[in-house]
């Protein structure tokens, strides 16, 4: 393992998808699975004694709810960045993991590809939201996200070094596509939409698309 991997856990009751999720990240570079756990006491008792940046967390364990755990991961090591990867997409669930500390919710369908970004993203200190549970965080009234809820003509006049291509582009980030699925959409090449996406990093003061997006969330745009 090289010291500049991102060390991993599992945290998974279904082997069949643990094992998948393992595979994945041994067989990249850049990541290392340093341990791995099906059930929440296990969890804990592994966490005490290794070196772990990133965990990526089922929530439906068969001895311990997932919110609880992230509770007592987070008072062991409140350096540990978790990644919560369900199934469920509940509100209540929801809001509760963001504000107990998490830096990512992924629903389970998500593509290998993007995965991996998000945990290199989390990694480095970004939070991430699944596109399909974003209406979610804005319905939420306990201010997981702090919000302003301003329009999009306020959000434009705050920001107004975006031209409107950029505007179309960042909604599309914030929807999670990528630069090929954003080229398709706005029948452009893929180049221009990947130049769309680092000007507005640059002009949001961000350091990549999943921070762009989140200041997009909290600013009302979406």
């Amino acid at each position: 393992m090289n010291c500049s991997d991102i060390k991993l856990m599992l945290i998974e009751d279904h082997k069949l998808i643990r094992v998948g999720i393992k595979t994945l990240f041994d067989e990249t570079d850049g990541y290392q699975v340093v341990c791995e756990a099906e059930c929440g006491k296990e969890a804990l008792n592994k966490i005490e004694n290794s070196d772990i940046d990133v965990i990526l967390l089922d929530l439906g364990l068969p001895d311990i709810s997932g919110t609880k755990l992230i509770k007592e991961i987070l008072e062991i090591n409140p350096n540990i960045k978790i990644i919560v990867l369900s199934s469920r997409n509940n509100e209540e669930e929801i809001t509760k993991c963001f504000s107990l500390g998490i830096y990512a919710y992924v629903i389970k369908d998500i593509n290998t590809e993007m995965l991996l970004y998000i945990v290199k993203s989390v990694n480095d200190g970004a939070m991430w939201f699944d596109p399909k549970i974003v209406q979610h965080l804005r319905n939420s009234n306990d201010s997981v996200l702090v919000q302003k809820k301003t329009s999009r003509a306020n959000f434009r006049n705050t920001h107004s070094n975006l031209t409107e291509r950029e505007y179309e582009v960042l909604k599309l980030v914030v929807e999670g596509k990528s630069n090929n699925d954003i080229a398709k959409q706005l029948c452009i090449s893929e180049h221009t939409a990947k130049a769309h996406v680092c000007n507005i990093i640059q002009k949001l003061l961000v350091d990549d698309r999943t921070q762009a997006a989140v200041k997009a969330i909290k600013e009302g745009i979406v």
